[in-house]
């Protein structure tokens, strides 16, 4: 017999005809050892409270005195706690045996130095919460069904109008497309186009994973100095670019203006379409800023972006300011729903923007990363690195000596530091003319700012310790 509980406030699953082992003498131990096996695997974590001995007995159509009993057991054995008028609850035992730890598994790093990621403990908590009571005590009961397969037009309206004034964007509302992050934005887009796609050939592996998992094929071209190499494309049969011409990434510099304008004709004479991920386009620190790529061309240029440097990777909030003609194939690519990003966020983001709480944030988060990057930059002259890519963004690109990769991540692993060697940007079908340059990317917007000082600290004596 499998029962349901599910009074009394709490939800609780006893599968007692699976508890019938041998040497049970009936329901009583049946249930003992349904208790105790779900706490033992772990499906009860401890803390679990339980439903009250009545409450469980009507849903299995017991005695309450069946239920009392089994409890008062397994509190004798150490498997549940109770105190009277407190109910029961799931605590574990003494006597039981611990698992034993898997293999190879990782341990939490100590210091956080990962490139891509906010210093969430900056997250605008209040600002945040307070948007969301405004925005649901605003919201249309229609803006809690399946809507528009584009998204809540609240948001794209706000966003709209934030684009076309903070990065330049071309944009109305109706050409947004919201989705969970700029990696799903890449996946219904190369659905949409098809491939294949030319990749900068140091570029984000998360993406090229993506693509690959659509069974499309990326093909690298050649960075340098100014950028992506852009003319390598009238070589390729491609159907699109992915491109980080705003900032590099990883190398850290903006795509030369004759480059951009290179590019766009490419794609008006190829009927191609080029893919700019403006992945960290609101933090710049000794420069004007450079605007998007979309605004050459907007017929031929997709503009990509979303929250995870800004605010937090965990919203998965992205948005695709997408030419006409790709408006259609990719809300089909999507599954014609909007089903992928939580209406409620995104009603939130919609009134932190047009609240002017984002503008806010970036300012304030815009000086604390040019603090940290300074003091970052300062710390490592000492040592025999370069230092690149600091212009604009919350990554730095530190170039270490030929060779010295490997037993760097080495030491930093071994010292509880998180951080990611510049190898795994490379494209795996790189030419001979990319270079193949050891390095690490070093996220300084990443830690919390109690934390971010002695993180640097613990990287110089990684360097120091690896002789550099």
């Amino acid at each position: 017999m499998v029962s349901w509980a599910n009074s009394g406030g709490r939800d609780l699953h006893v599968d007692l005809g699976r508890s019938l082992v041998p040497g049970a003498r009936g329901t009583k131990d049946a249930l003992i050892a349904g208790l105790r096996d779900a706490a033992r695997s772990g499906r009860l974590v401890p803390g679990t409270m339980l439903p009250a001995s009545r409450a469980l007995a009507a849903d299995l159509g017991v005695a309450r005195n069946t239920v009392a009993d089994a409890y008062a057991e397994l509190v004798a054995e150490g498997w549940l706690g109770s105190r009277q008028g407190a109910g029961t609850w799931v605590v574990g035992t003494a006597h039981r045996l611990e698992p034993p730890r898997p293999r190879g598994v990782r341990v939490t790093p100590v210091h956080n130095l990962m490139p891509g990621s906010p210093d969430v403990s900056e997250f605008p908590r209040s600002d945040w919460v307070a948007c969301t009571r405004r925005a649901l005590a605003n919201a249309p009961h229609e803006a809690l069904r399946m809507g528009d397969p584009r998204g809540r037009p609240e948001l794209r309206e706000a966003l709209a109008e934030y684009l076309a004034r903070a990065r330049g964007v071309r944009a109305s509302a109706d050409s947004i497309v919201i989705c969970a992050g700029v990696r799903q934005g890449v996946e219904l887009l190369v659905r949409a186009v098809g491939g294949p796609i030319a990749v900068e050939a140091y570029g984000l592996h998360l993406f090229r994973d993506a693509i690959a998992a659509s069974g499309v094929t990326t093909v690298p071209i050649g960075v340098d100095d100014d950028g992506a190499v852009v003319g390598e494309l009238d070589d390729l049969d491609v159907t699109a670019v992915l491109l980080t011409p705003a900032h590099h990434n990883p190398l850290g510099m903006p795509l030369h203006s004759s480059r951009r304008t290179a590019v766009v004709e490419w794609a008006c004479r190829t009927d191609g379409f080029i893919f700019d991920d403006d992945y960290d386009g609101e933090f710049r620190y000794d420069r004007q800023p450079i605007g998007a790529l979309q605004a050459l061309r907007p017929e031929k240029v997709v503009y990509l972006g979303s929250t995870s440097k800004s605010l937090s990777q965990a919203l998965r909030l992205g948005w695709m300011v997408l030419p006409e003609g790709l408006i259609d194939p990719v809300v089909e690519a999507a599954g014609g729903q909007q089903f992928s990003v939580s209406a409620i966020d995104q009603l939130t983001l919609a009134e932190f923007i047009s609240g002017g709480y984002y503008d806010r944030h970036i300012r304030r988060m815009r000086t604390r990363y040019r603090r940290r990057r300074d003091t970052l930059t300062s710390t490592l002259s000492a040592f025999d690195v370069g230092v690149g890519g600091l212009a604009a963004g919350v990554n730095a690109l530190v170039t270490l000596p030929d060779g010295a990769e490997p037993e760097v991540i080495r030491r930093a692993g071994q010292a509880g530091i998180a951080l990611q060697g510049l190898s795994l940007m490379r494209h795996p079908d790189a030419g001979v003319d990319v270079p193949d340059t050891d390095g690490l990317i070093i996220g300084f917007a990443a830690p919390a700012e109690h934390a971010f000082v002695p993180a640097v600290s613990a990287l110089c004596e990684v360097l120091r310790a690896s002789g550099l």
